[in-house]
């Protein structure tokens, strides 16, 4: 066992986190679905709740990253559309949260990546053109965004889904969504730390040690996006997050 800022780790566990900071780093730079592994294997130690105050810093941190290497590449239309109803549903999830204990925590998030994993694939069968792209779908996307983000940090796949719509060039894709939890993730800070209390100085510090991990992440998440077959690592991304999935529910 290793104790760090009042927490005590198992060596395995210290490693899961770290794990969990390069998926972030990844999931910043390109690799989307990435982060939905994160958030299972931070919950095996944190437990649901808690592990959403444990995740925010290291997505904060993450997010300066995305956002710097694709700051150019971004579409503020559908942005300025987007942030009002995500701030909403932040704070529906902050509420309803509330009132949400850790086993029915970790049971939300479990469905929420289950059904996520269910868009991808049929996304992946070519319906990206029957997902509608009017400014009704854009209010609801916004509101389930912020909700899923504040809940368990699981609005990925809900804005991929969104923006995949829009039918966004690759970079304008990656930018906008970088751009977007950056300003969400920022505005739910005051939430956990105030509301939930999951956010502390001990939290916080943890989080900072695994900033070389996050930059690991980021850089190897460019490479990957440049290199690799993105087809064969969705697919892989696809049935790793359902596995989690069913870990997280059978836990």
């Amino acid at each position: 066992m290793i104790t760090l800022f009042s927490f005590q780790f198992a060596y395995v566990q210290l490693a899961l986190v770290c794990l969990v900071a390069i998926f972030i780093g990844m999931s910043k730079t390109g690799v989307h679905g990435a982060g939905m592994l994160a958030v299972p294997l931070l919950a095996t130690i944190f437990g649901g709740q808690h592990s959403s105050g444990v995740l925010l810093p290291i997505l904060v941190l993450a997010d300066v990253m995305g956002v710097w290497y694709y700051h150019r590449h971004a579409s503020w239309e559908h942005l300025k559309l987007l942030f009002p109803w995500a701030a909403l549903g932040v704070v529906l999830g902050t509420v309803i949260g509330s009132y949400i204990d850790d086993k029915m925590f970790r049971i939300i998030m479990a469905t929420v990546i289950v059904g996520s994993v269910i868009v991808m694939l049929w996304l992946e069968r070519g319906h990206k053109e029957a997902v509608p792209h009017n400014k009704a779908f854009g209010v609801t996307t916004g509101v389930l965004g912020g909700f899923t983000s504040m809940v368990g940090n699981l609005a990925g796949t809900v804005m991929a889904v969104y923006f995949l719509s829009m039918r966004l060039p690759k970079n304008t894709f990656i930018g906008t969504t970088a751009w977007f939890f950056m300003v969400t993730n920022w505005f739910k800070v005051p939430f956990h730390v105030f509301a939930w209390h999951t956010i502390t100085w001990n939290t916080f510090l943890l989080d900072l040690l695994t900033l070389p991990f996050i930059l690991l992440g980021a850089v190897a998440g460019i490479w990957i996006v440049k290199k690799l077959s993105e087809k064969a690592y969705r697919w892989f991304i696809i049935a790793m997050t359902l596995v989690a999935a069913i870990v997280m529910i059978l836990r």
